[in-house]
């Protein structure tokens, strides 16, 4: 089961200890103030009502502006990565596959899905930002997961045509669209998940793709 939203006087605590810790630039103690809420509150619920707002808030116009911005982007990513992490542990057979798109440079919406994956007892294969498409041919002929979920955050990375085509020539593999960068059609049927939630969902269901599908959980400028 998904965590339920999270009370409005948390989402308050924790919007504030989290601007507080990124203000003073101590990264650490961003992570450790994500740790906590998330042990209580759960990583979807985190995401979208305390994360995603605070990072969008951040335009980046200034120089102190953009140090906070870094600040907060460094303890939320290391308080995800951490987060119910078992390094030992083995990746089940027909598993996920996270990535960025070719040259897309972001990433932290896929921390933050790995970590709602591993909340839910699900492992997952998180190869990071930028993986070209001949890598992440060669990556699902190697680990054979069941689902790939690709992150682009601008114009730039997020190329339809090429996912559609990625899809095409792997009928049996269920594939996603993730972010705000593919903002080109699919073409029809395509579905369009708004929340970390429906992403985590998609991810958990089981049988063969019918078809390439666009999940957009977040439009801020996030690394």
């Amino acid at each position: 089961m998904l965590t339920d939203p999270m009370p409005a006087e948390a989402v308050e605590i924790a919007h504030k200890q989290l601007s507080l810790a990124a203000e003073d630039l101590d990264a650490n103690r961003v992570a450790s103030v994500l740790l906590e809420s998330v042990e209580a509150w759960g990583v979807p619920a985190l995401w979208e009502q305390v994360c995603r707002p605070l990072l969008a808030r951040l335009s980046g116009r200034t120089a102190a502006e953009v140090v906070i911005e870094h600040a907060l982007f460094e303890g939320v990513r290391v308080g995800l990565d951490a987060y119910r992490r078992e390094p030992g542990r083995s990746l089940p057979a027909g598993g996920v596959l996270l990535a960025g798109a070719e040259k897309e440079g972001h990433g932290l919406g896929l921390l933050a899905l790995a970590a709602a994956l591993r909340e839910q007892g699900r492992g997952c294969l998180n190869l990071g930002p930028a993986l070209p498409w001949s890598a992440l041919t060669s990556a699902v002929y190697r680990a054979r997961p069941r689902t790939v979920v690709l992150w682009s955050q601008t114009p730039l990375t997020g190329r339809a045509y090429r996912l559609v085509r990625f899809a095409r020539d792997f009928p049996l593999l269920r594939v996603y669209a993730a972010g705000p960068g593919w903002i080109e059609p699919f073409g029809p049927p395509a579905i369009r998940l708004g929340t970390l939630p429906d992403a985590v969902a998609a991810c958990l269901a089981v049988g063969p793709r019918r078809d390439a599908h666009h999940i957009r959980y977040g439009s801020v400028p996030y690394r």
